[in-house]
């Protein structure tokens, strides 16, 4: 199997010629305080020094999007501690070899886009740095039913403690990486976005699947875009009280993010270019939303959103937004606009079907000498 991602273990021990590249801090192993069983300690690899190898392939790697507060070891630490409970994998306690060491294989029991290795090996790395991964494909990757596409070895114990955790992640991210691939192809020129109508506490995870789709991401939160929406405009009084609000908000706080407005209708539309070719604004995107219209055959008609697209006329991105589906968004995309968002790459997901299996010969021969098989 060709190695992409240089194992964790393999970086803990520089050269003793050279100077360490790393700061070294020990981690307990992740038992509940109250089991018996012998605790270990092993080195968390802090930084690390990259061979030209490593280089050439991070530089293919899709990276997680940015937040300010968002702390991804801690959504991992909750996902094993909700697992582990206060007496950790009892099951593996009563039937696995403490010191037992396997070897597991990533197997994809149908085709799709793979997404959450790079979060895999994170995963690996907090129960257990000692744990060795490889994998065959990376993120956004299209993979076929049946193949192996990556391995881990090492503690079985602590390979099955991850295990569910490891393919929760990865199967849900390649879920979205896959839809979001279809669509993104499918509504291409135009670009798919996704919305904030991701999994609670899973936003940056689900966003991240949907770069590594082939997608591009949509405002993270409420923090990093203006996005005037219906209710903020009933409130306001009208579309362009709401834009002007939002101009002055800005000026006043001295801030430069990105503005959206939505819009309703062709009447919305022309108020909102009405008040910007007569005001200074922020305003950079306008959503046309709804303005794909469902027909009785099944089909759609997209003679509203064009006509918007074509009197916006390039001064601002358009986004198109209602009745996304597989089905519509090619010839939405064939309208003009400059993104099509869809709540469902996210809100509706279906997990790619992955499986993490531990080579059972191997575990056997393991066994026998245990009297364990």
């Amino acid at each position: 199997m060709a190695r992409i991602s240089t194992s964790i273990s393999s970086l803990l021990r520089p050269a003793a010629s050279k100077a360490p590249f790393f700061r070294l801090s020990p981690v307990p192993y992740l038992l509940p305080s109250s089991l018996s069983l012998k605790r270990r300690k092993f080195p968390v690899m802090a930084a690390v020094e990259t061979t030209s190898s490593m280089k050439s392939a991070d530089c293919n790697l899709v990276k997680s999007p940015s937040h300010p507060t968002y702390d991804l070891k801690a959504v991992i630490a909750l996902a094993l501690a909700e697992d582990a409970g206060d007496l950790g994998d009892v099951t593996s306690l009563a039937t696995v070899p403490s010191e037992m060491e396997v070897e597991a294989h990533f197997i994809a029991k149908e085709d799709g886009v793979i997404a959450g290795i790079t979060l895999a090996e994170m995963i690996f790395n907090q129960v257990d740095p000692s744990l060795k991964v490889e994998w065959s494909v990376r993120d956004g990757s299209n993979i076929s039913k049946g193949i192996k596409f990556g391995k881990v070895y090492g503690c079985a114990h602590n390979i099955v403690v991850a295990e569910r955790v490891v393919l929760n992640f990865m199967q849900r991210m390649s879920g979205i990486a896959t839809f979001t691939k279809a669509m993104a192809d499918a509504a291409h020129p135009a670009c798919i976005l996704e919305t904030r109508k991701t999994a609670p506490g899973l936003r940056l995870v689900d966003k991240w699947a949907v770069l590594i789709g082939g997608g591009k991401n949509h405002r993270m939160g409420l923090f990093d875009m203006v996005m005037i929406k219906d209710n903020h405009i009933s409130i306001a009084g009208g579309v362009a009280n709401a834009i002007k609000s939002v101009d002055s908000f800005l000026e006043k706080r001295n801030l430069k993010m990105p503005v959206e407005v939505e819009t309703r209708t062709l009447e919305e539309v022309k108020e909102v270019l009405s008040y910007t070719n007569q005001n200074r604004s922020s305003l950079t995107r306008i959503m046309l939303d709804n303005m794909v219209i469902s027909l009785p055959n099944g089909n759609i008609d997209v003679t509203m959103l064009k006509e918007a697209v074509e009197m916006i006329d390039a001064r601002f991105e358009t986004e198109a937004s209602g009745n996304v589906s597989l089905e519509t968004v090619k010839k939405i995309g064939e309208t003009g606009v400059t993104f099509i968002s869809s709540g469902a790459l996210t809100h509706s997901v279906k997990a790619l079907d992955i499986s993490l299996k531990i080579d059972t010969e191997l575990a056997l021969q393991v066994g026998r000498r245990t009297n364990r098989a």
